[in-house]
């Protein structure tokens, strides 16, 4: 379903379902997602090890149970994942500093350098994907990105 924008067009809006509206974007924000990931320099990390990296970047620090959370795995799955990074050395444990029964995990510098490179490669993907579209399609998704930003902070 095509959703024209009234300034646009002159007049006003069609009306669509809201219900219509989020399937359609829930599926165009799915493929994007989709190809974004596999936008990524040549290497044997997989999906889940990327993401928890990146979680791991973004976050700090998390405990292991806190990192399972974040990336909706079980907690057995979460120590394989973080056990072949560490094996790389793309992930340090630490003591917890008032629980001496559990570890923090952080990224170390060679993991934040894996990291900064997927993406620079996502993002150099996806600014070769918006080169291709016109002034006025990149102002549209640029409008779009801040009502997207205030959707999910809902």
């Amino acid at each position: 379903m095509e959703w024209p924008v009234a300034a646009e067009r002159g007049q006003e809006a069609e009306q669509g379902t809201a219900e219509e509206l989020a399937r359609t974007l829930r599926e165009a924000i799915q493929r994007l997602n989709r190809r974004v990931r596999q936008a990524r320099p040549i290497g044997d990390l997989t999906f889940s090890q990327l993401s928890a990296l990146t979680s791991l970047q973004l976050a700090g620090a998390l405990t292991p149970r806190e990192l399972a959370d974040v990336e909706r795995v079980q907690p057995p799955t979460m120590t394989k994942i973080v056990g072949k990074l560490e094996e790389r050395g793309l992930v340090v444990r630490s003591p917890h500093p008032t629980d001496g029964r559990q570890v923090i995990l952080a990224a170390t510098e060679e993991g934040r350098a894996v990291y900064a490179q997927f993406e620079k490669a996502r993002n150099e993907w996806l600014a070769n994907q918006l080169a291709e579209l016109t002034p006025g399609e990149r102002e549209i998704l640029a409008r779009a990105t801040e009502v997207l930003q205030k959707v999910s902070r809902a």
